[in-house]
């Protein structure tokens, strides 16, 4: 049996998310039936993580398995045709048999965008904030992000997780034009929610609704009904994935 690794990329504003769910069109579905279809059985995918309703990502990772050697560029192609325009497949790579695309994953990197000026073109894919904001003080926040490692607080609640601990390793607000900012976080591993709700709670600090003791305090009581609201899903996205490379065998 050989195991592959698809790289994709999907705009997430037409699913329920990346998971199969029950009342709702989601990413792991498409990409399942668009194998299934090209290989003429039925094919389970693994997906590097779970993103929620309407969050994209610029790169996602997930595996299969296929008990006979595939022609990868083939695959790739294959699925780029049968897939929905909102859907697209950069590459196929062959890996070790007990590579995971989940849990072998080392770091994931997501970006959250905001912007200050209403553009039609912007609205499924930034967020728009109409009051100022302090980002030299949400970026003093965001460094408090690396004392911890439990972050229950921004968590959504009742999840399957064994543990709430994350390693934080890059937390940032850049600006990125005259309108837009920028907000890119790097982990091991992220909870559900988790970047919204960092986002969110990185805002009341900007406004000026919260102080840095109050952003410290916030982890520290474990407690998601203190951290701020979740900011909206369209201006999230999965920006990459990374991986041991002893992993690939091409």
């Amino acid at each position: 049996m050989q195991r592959y690794f698809i790289y994709l990329a999907y705009d997430g504003t037409n699913y329920h998310g990346w998971q199969i769910q029950p009342n709702g069109k989601s990413i792991q579905e498409c990409l399942m039936k668009a194998l299934s279809t090209f290989l003429r059985k039925d094919i389970e995918v693994i997906g590097a993580g779970r993103t929620d309703a309407g969050v994209h990502a610029s790169l996602m990772i997930a595996h299969f398995d296929y008990e006979n050697e595939l022609d990868v560029v083939q695959v790739a192609d294959k699925l780029n045709r049968i897939l929905p325009q909102d859907i697209s497949i950069y590459k196929v790579r062959k890996v070790k048999p007990d590579a995971h695309a989940r849990f072998d994953a080392t770091a994931r990197t997501y970006k959250y965008y905001i912007t200050t000026h209403k553009y039609p073109f912007d609205r499924f894919y930034r967020y728009r904030i109409s009051t100022p904001l302090d980002f030299a003080k949400m970026n003093e926040a965001a460094k408090l992000l690396f004392e911890y490692t439990d972050f229950t607080s921004f968590s959504k609640l009742h999840t399957d997780v064994k543990t709430n601990n994350c390693k934080v390793t890059h937390a940032q607000w850049e600006q990125q034009d005259e309108y837009t900012w920028v907000f890119t976080i790097r982990a091991d591993r992220f909870l559900r929610n988790m970047v919204r709700a960092v986002v969110g709670t990185l805002l009341e600090v900007g406004r000026g609704k919260m102080t840095l003791q109050g952003f410290r305090n916030v982890i520290e009581q474990k407690d998601r009904c203190k951290a701020g609201s979740s900011v909206p899903g369209n201006a999230l996205f999965l920006v990459d994935v990374e991986y041991p490379e002893e992993n690939f065998l091409n």
